[in-house]
């Protein structure tokens, strides 16, 4: 092992690249689901500027069109779908993308619980075979690639077998973003199997799992601890020989607790930038916080029309 990676310092740029990939597929339809704040709004109209969507805005109509004229901002091209709650538009957008009006639904100014209760209902959602899970895309100047992160928004508590489509979800978007065998790493609080900490035992199982084709696409070792994922100097000083310590691509978290206080430490105190996609639903679903900005939401669209086209593709070769 070297110490080269640890000592790389550079500038954002994983979502520029990200955003120019997006920018030459076909606009992708987008339902928006209750864009009445500005960042919501604004990185909706972004998005649409830089060709990565069609949004189709849904929510209190009048309340859309006065905060778009007092941001300046065109919606007029927009189609633009009355509903006067946030439940009602959630329900609303999620009809939209089982019908193949749109094929990416989008969060604006609500609670997630209220969005992803219309995603996960059982007749009506947007549920398939595969957990639903989400996946953070972080750009991080200390580190020397893009890094993912999972699942720090959806599955509270997940079982192995959850994080057996966790880490599957990942890979396949990872696939996606140009990564042909993405480096998993299943984190925990060490590096060695413990009978007395669980995320040891599952990450344990995880990688025989993935040693039998049951996970398939990547390369998965665990458990690891965060630092001797991510840096080749902690793994050389623990003696740890792997093929992902170091150089991780995908970190798996044990839980949404631990996941969140990671993802949420990257952002506001390494200089991180993030984007957010939940996978394993009918379609790509852009699941971002109220407090992120125009960027992050832009970013996110596009990882979601890359999974979109990747996805009509991938159905297109399957009819032929």
């Amino acid at each position: 092992m070297t110490q080269t990676d640890d000592t790389v310092r550079r500038t954002h740029h994983v979502f520029s690249r990200i955003i120019a990939q997006a920018e030459v597929t076909p606009a992708i339809p987008t339902a928006v689901v209750y864009p009445i704040s500005e960042v919501a709004l604004r990185g909706t109209c972004e998005a649409a500027a830089a060709k990565v969507i069609v949004p189709i805005l849904i929510g209190p109509a009048a309340r859309i069109t006065a905060l778009a004229a007092s941001l300046g901002l065109d919606i007029s091209g927009f189609e633009l779908v009355a509903a006067a709650s946030d439940q009602a538009a959630a329900e609303t957008a999620v009809e939209m993308c089982r019908s193949g009006k749109a094929r990416i639904l989008m969060k604006g100014d609500l609670h997630s619980d209220i969005f992803m209760k219309a995603v996960t209902q059982d007749v009506t959602g947007l549920r398939t075979a595969r957990r639903i899970s989400h996946v953070f895309i972080f750009d991080v100047p200390a580190y020397p690639r893009m890094l993912m992160i999972t699942d720090a928004a959806v599955n509270i508590a997940p079982t192995l077998m959850d994080k057996a489509d966790i880490v599957q979800n990942a890979i396949d978007l990872a696939h996606v973003l140009g990564l042909a065998k993405p480096r998993v790493a299943i984190l925990s609080a060490v590096e060695t199997v413990n009978p007395k900490i669980l995320s040891t035992i599952d990450a344990a199982a995880l990688c025989k799992m993935a040693d039998r084709g049951q996970i398939t696409g990547g390369v998965v070792d665990g458990p690891l601890a965060f630092d001797n994922a991510v840096s080749f100097r902690a793994a050389e000083i623990k003696h740890i020989d792997s093929p992902v310590a170091g150089r991780a691509d995908i970190l798996v978290v044990p839980d949404i607790e631990s996941g969140n206080m990671l993802a949420k430490q990257l952002e506001y105190l390494a200089n991180a930038e993030a984007a957010g996609i939940v996978l394993g639903a009918r379609v790509p679903i852009v699941l971002t916080s109220r407090a992120d900005g125009a960027k992050a939401r832009l970013a996110s669209c596009a990882v979601a029309a890359m999974v979109a086209e990747a996805a009509a593709k991938a159905l297109i070769a399957v009819v032929e």
